[in-house]
C-alpha cells in the first residue's frame, strides 16, 4: 500500500529538523542526508517508503519544507530546525519589511521581550501577511506582527533566505515589532483598525 503523503511528510519534518538520531540518521553540518539512507533507515524503523514517494511529498509540499540537492543525492529540511545546524546560508539584505504570525496569547510576551527562536535555531519571517496569517492560525487565534527587517539589517542584524523562501534571523528586539491586522487580505486590513499596542 502505498505510503500517505501527509504522514510521510510529518515523519521526514521530525526526523530531518529535530530527531535524526531516532533512526540511526546523522545529517552533515549543513543538515544534509543522503536519501538512500533516509529511505533504508525509515523503512527499518518502519514507515515505508520509496524513492519515488519521497520525491512526490518534496514536490508536492506546498510549504516547500524539504530541498533536494542538485545531484539529486541529499535532502534537508528547508528550515524549522531544532537540532544545531549551520545551514550554509549565506547572509542577505531583506526587504524593507517583513511578518511573523502568531496567536494573540503570546502578544504580551513578545511586545516585552521580542521575538525570539523557542525551540527552533532562528525566528520565521514571512514575506507577505497572507503567509504569516496562515502560519499564525496553526497557533490560535492569528495575529501579525511587522517586522521592519531593513532597520534590522542596517542595525547589523543577518538575515538568511532558506530554501522555501522563509527568512530566518536569531531574534527580533520588541523595538522593530508592530501589531499588524490579524487578517491575510492586505486589501482589507487597510480599513481596518489598528490592534492597539
Amino acid at each position: 500500500m502505498p505510503a500517505d503523503p501527509v504522514q510521510l511528510s510529518k515523519f521526514f519534518s521530525f526526523v530531518l529538523r529535530h530527531r535524526p538520531d531516532s533512526i540511526g540518521l546523522a545529517l552533515d553540518p549543513q543538515g544534509w542526508v543522503s536519501i538512500d539512507e533516509l529511505i533504508e533507515k525509515g523503512n527499518t524503523a518502519g514507515m515505508w517508503f520509496n524513492r519515488k514517494e519521497l520525491l512526490h511529498v518534496v514536490e508536492t509540499s506546498n510549504k516547500k519544507r524539504f530541498s533536494v540537492s542538485h545531484d539529486g543525492l541529499r535532502i534537508r529540511a528547508a528550515q524549522g530546525h531544532s537540532v544545531s545546524l549551520k545551514l550554509g546560508l549565506s547572509p542577505q539584505e531583506p526587504p524593507p519589511e517583513l511578518y511573523h504570525g502568531t496567536a494573540t496569547r503570546f502578544v504580551g510576551s513578545i511586545l516585552s521581550e521580542g521575538l525570539k527562536p523557542q525551540g527552533r535555531q532562528h525566528v520565521h519571517l514571512s514575506l507577505d501577511k497572507a503567509t504569516a496569517h496562515r502560519v499564525g492560525q496553526r497557533h490560535g487565534k492569528p495575529v501579525i506582527f511587522r517586522v521592519e527587517a531593513l532597520r534590522m539589517h542596517a542595525k547589523g542584524f543577518k538575515f538568511f533566505l532558506a530554501d522555501n523562501g522563509v527568512w530566518l534571523t536569531d531574534q527580533v528586539p520588541p523595538e522593530f515589532l508592530t501589531l499588524s491586522s490579524s487578517t491575510a487580505d492586505s486589501a482589507t486590513t487597510s480599513r481596518q483598525p489598528k490592534l492597539s499596542t
